[in-house]
């Protein structure tokens, strides 16, 4: 029966609907941050606002990624994976239409519940699609639709925002969803197979006032609120581990991170990568039209280097890790992209664009050399009836770092900036609060070093 249906359809016409819509998530939160200085100024919002636009988005894609991924394994992937592809379209559509900053928030928020069913699915497809010996070149593919939407987001969203209008980004986004959905029937019904297990609802819910604790906590770290949200995310954590350790059908994979130090140790170390990296282009976007004076468009083509780097790297990497111990590359990886950290932390008023485009040039193929080798590590660890909640916790992981990366910078705005928006008399804050933020970046990233290495040791 599977001879047959072997020849009914195409891994490499799989892997291709599934690299669009990898391909949808990072292109839209690449390209928004080109559109937040206009978005700012048509909603009057402040720079702490303006970094909702991305938080709103990851924080649902906390949430909801463990979930999706254990919906995935117990309902379908398949079907949790188109589900996410209509419910982020919709979100993008939406979006189009907003006539406020919280309704844009709202439907980013929608966009972001979307995204977590269609990352928590899609490594989870590959991984049971491709055998061992091509995964890490399939992971490679995939990791580097991420990249390719990370490089094409900042140069075609300021080509966007700047002759059409921001919501113009979402139509784009829109409009890629349709081929998925449209030949969402050539994904055959293997992909498909599900286990009716029990939800876990307690899980749900405790760790979706965790994750929202966590987060408004960090967001509003200066106030008494924002501490007592802090520890109470502390307790709630304790309480969900404690209960994920005594369910048969748990939502997070207590099992695998007690019992398996290479997926333990490479999610913490995707953890920390995606901590380090992902408010780069953001800040980074703010610095280049703020202080440098740059227009969206042009903004957005000095920042397609990092990304770029990394749609070349990616793939070259994912192949190497089918030959060689991809923990020690996806190592090396962190090591060069803490390099193109300090760089940043060194940033001034006058710092030459091409000494900019180096270090982003570094932080790139850091990012790509660590990113598809992590992957294929985390895959590789795991029995195939887990692959569903290893796509899931890859997912969390990469959303989890991004949801902290943006946290740092609210809390080092809200300390140091304040609620105001971003003029002239608050460059002097501005470039210190940046300086500050890359530097504790790139501090994490040594210690990510020294994690990742720990992986395979007894």
């Amino acid at each position: 029966m599977r001879g047959v249906e072997e020849r009914t359809y195409s891994r490499g016409a799989i892997l291709a609907l599934v690299t669009v819509a990898s391909f949808i998530n990072p292109f839209t939160a690449s390209a928004i941050n080109l559109a937040l200085p206009i978005i700012g100024t048509e909603f009057s919002a402040d720079a702490a606002t303006l970094a909702w636009v991305s938080s709103a988005y990851l924080l649902a894609s906390v949430i909801f990624l463990l979930p999706a991924g254990r919906l995935g394994d117990s309902r379908g992937r398949v079907r949790i994976f188109l589900i996410g592809i209509v419910v982020y379209a919709a979100g993008s559509i939406l979006s189009i239409f907003t006539s406020s900053m919280n309704l844009l928030l709202l439907f980013r928020f929608v966009q972001g519940v979307g995204g977590a069913m269609i990352n928590a699915t899609s490594v989870a497809l590959i991984a049971s699609l491709f055998p061992p010996g091509r995964r890490g070149y399939a992971i490679g593919i995939n990791t580097t639709a991420v990249y390719a939407g990370l490089s094409f987001g900042p140069f075609l969203g300021g080509v966007l925002t700047q002759f059409f209008g921001w919501r113009s980004i979402f139509v784009v986004t829109a409009l890629l969803a349709v081929p998925v959905l449209f030949y969402a029937r050539k994904f055959p019904a293997f992909l498909n197979e599900r286990d009716m297990e029990h939800f876990d609802l307690p899980g749900l819910a405790l760790s979706s006032a965790l994750i929202l604790c966590l987060f408004l906590g960090l967001a509003w770290i200066t106030t008494a609120v924002g501490l007592l949200l802090l520890a109470a995310s502390l307790a709630l954590g304790v309480v969900f581990f404690r209960v994920e350790q005594h369910r048969s059908d748990p939502l997070l994979p207590v099992t695998l991170l007690q019992k398996n130090r290479i997926f333990a140790a490479s999610n913490a170390a995707a953890l920390i990568n995606y901590s380090a990296t992902y408010a780069v282009a953001f800040l980074l976007s703010l610095y280049l039209q703020y202080i440098r004076g740059y227009e969206p468009a042009a903004a957005g083509t000095l920042l397609l280097i990092q990304p770029l780097v990394q749609v070349f790297v990616a793939p070259a990497a994912g192949r190497l890790a089918d030959r060689v111990e991809p923990g020690l590359l996806a190592s090396l990886g962190m090591g060069v992209a803490a390099v193109g950290l300090f760089g940043l932390s060194l940033l001034n008023e006058t710092t030459p664009i091409t000494l900019v485009l180096a270090l982003l040039f570094l932080v790139g193929t850091g990012v790509g050399l660590f990113s598809s080798p992590n992957t294929t590590a985390i895959m590789g660890s795991v029995e195939k009836r887990f692959y569903g909640s290893a796509s899931a916790m890859v997912a969390t992981m990469r959303s989890l770092g991004m949801m902290l990366s943006m946290g740092a910078v609210l809390v080092v705005f809200a300390v140091l900036m304040g609620s105001t928006t971003v003029t002239p008399e608050v460059f002097p804050e501005f470039m210190k609060s940046l300086r500050l933020i890359f530097l504790a970046f790139t501090a994490l990233s040594v210690f990510g070093v020294f994690l990742s290495l720990s992986r395979n040791k007894n």
